[in-house]
């Protein structure tokens, strides 16, 4: 695999001066290490969004830092957690003095230091309250759906709960109201060829050429199937159904879809994808709301595309249509 690196130790330092260049008047960094970001200008008085996550995911964490969305985050190596210290630096530099909401994706070395930079941001006098990501459906058990790993669905938690810190809601509300997005969202993936770390050089799993893996993980972690490449309906039918299925979503719902490349899949291939799945759900007497289809959560390079739906109820409908933008991905 090539890659237009200069050197991997020096990949992720490099993307954030890239970043900060080119969208300066928009993000700051809020850490001499520059690991800490967060929207320019100071803190506005509303309740302060920080997520991260490790790099090698964009737009995903440091792109839905914007307006109506989150307000800092902690960028940490290609697919590893960044330090304590990180999320405290956003942390204090989100603060308005009425709080901050940690969202992020469910993996051990995030949950551990952001929940040490609470700790931190206690003994600061900043209040904190955490809302993980859970949306991967294919990564565990509806009996342990709190264990399931964050990916491409939290999107609609960051939408959503921007909204709600925008319009001045404190901090319990804004807590409660991400909670709510993230518990009616559920996301599946699949997988059509590995991602190359630009450390380790070589490939994160292997996948024989013309076969797929249904339900694989943001980072390659493995899934629920393994076999030949099936077709575009097919595949979709595979996804949605078990959302469907696990979110109880059914007739009569009204549903906002995503569906998101994982960073080697054309875009009219999510077209196709996204085709199937707007017919699964009329077929099924499911309303779509809204759609979005693009590259919301990548993994590198890695071929492969996931699908998430949430399910829609007045508040949630009227807080995912309110105006948002970042940098990274405009206005959605």
């Amino acid at each position: 695999m090539k890659k237009i690196i200069n050197s991997p130790d020096a990949f992720v330092d490099e993307v954030i001066d890239g970043l900060l260049l080119a969208h300066g008047a928009s993000l700051v960094a809020a850490s001499p290490d520059k690991r800490a970001l967060v929207r320019a200008g100071s803190p506005d008085g509303t309740v302060g969004i920080v997520t991260g996550g490790g790099s090698g995911h964009l737009p995903l964490f440091l792109g839905y830092v914007g307006t109506g969305l989150c307000s800092g985050v902690a960028v940490g190596n290609v697919f590893s957690s960044p330090s304590a210290e990180q999320v405290l630096a956003a942390t204090t530099a989100s603060d308005s003095g009425r709080g901050v909401l940690y969202l992020y994706g469910n993996y051990g070395g995030d949950v551990f230091n952001f929940d040490l930079a609470a700790d931190l941001a206690d003994a600061e006098g900043i209040r904190t309250r955490t809302v993980v990501g859970t949306d991967d459906v294919a990564s565990a058990s509806r009996e342990r759906a709190a264990s399931r790993r964050g990916v491409a669905g939290i999107v609609f938690a960051y939408k959503i709960a921007g909204a709600s810190a925008s319009r001045g809601d404190d901090l319990d509300t804004v807590a409660r109201i991400a909670q709510a997005a993230v518990d009616a969202t559920g996301t599946m993936g699949v997988g059509l060829s590995p991602t190359i770390l630009p450390a380790a050089g070589k490939p994160t799993f292997e996948l024989p050429d013309g076969e797929m893996e249904i339900g694989i993980g943001l980072h390659g972690e493995t899934g629920q199937s393994r076999g030949p490449l099936e077709s575009a309906d097919s595949i979709t039918d595979q996804l949605v159904e078990h959302i469907l299925d696990d979110r109880e979503i059914a007739a009569g719902d009204r549903v906002a879809v995503l569906v998101n490349g994982l960073g080697a899949t054309p875009l009219e291939e999510l077209y196709v994808m996204y085709r199937r799945t707007n017919q699964i759900l009329q077929e099924r007497g499911i309303s779509v709301h809204r759609a979005f289809v693009g590259e919301y959560a990548t993994s590198l390079e890695m071929a492969g595309a996931s699908i998430s739906i949430i399910r829609l109820d007045d508040e949630l409908t009227e807080l995912l249509d309110a105006p948002a933008s970042s940098p990274l991905v405009g206005r959605f």
